[in-house]
């Protein structure tokens, strides 16, 4: 790591402490370009992907981009590692696996939860799921492995 990215990391881990996941997605600049927020919901972080039309790649519909939702469920996926396991660095995405599953309407907030399936010492795998009004019924899912050391 870098002089520069180790005093970012430090920022982070010590907003981690305080708990301020919040804070933490605001310092990656696509977040608040797109409107992510976090919400802590019993010990458990929920990503919000708020409605706006700047976020809409089909205006018939008008339906939320693609891109803008696997970036939704990708950062669902990161803060979740920073929130649950003990980390040394920043993990890096190394792949991810996006099944959109209905249409992700551009006239309502849509959330993602992330889950972690397994944690090893070089690899975190994670399974993300978004929704709009209903958890039971997901617009997007995800599948992804991040790069741990």
């Amino acid at each position: 790591m870098t002089e520069r990215d180790t005093s970012l990391f430090d920022r982070v881990m010590a907003l981690k402490a305080a708990g301020d996941f919040a804070a933490i997605s605001a310092l990656i600049p696509y977040s608040s370009f797109v409107g992510f927020e976090l919400l802590s919901e019993d010990d458990q972080l929920i990503t919000i992907l708020r409605c706006r039309p700047s976020n809409i790649g089909n205006t018939t519909i008008p339906a939320v981009h693609g891109g803008v939702v696997g970036a939704l469920l990708e950062h669902a996926g990161v803060m979740h590692i920073i929130h649950d396991c003990e980390i040394t660095r920043f993990p890096k995405i190394i792949n991810i696996s996006v099944d959109y599953l209905r249409p992700c309407l551009g006239t309502q907030d849509t959330y993602a939860r992330a889950y972690l399936v397994k944690q090893g010492r070089s690899v975190s795998n994670v399974r993300v799921e978004a929704w709009q009004s209903d958890p039971l019924r997901p617009v997007a899912a995800a599948h992804a492995h991040f790069l741990m050391r």
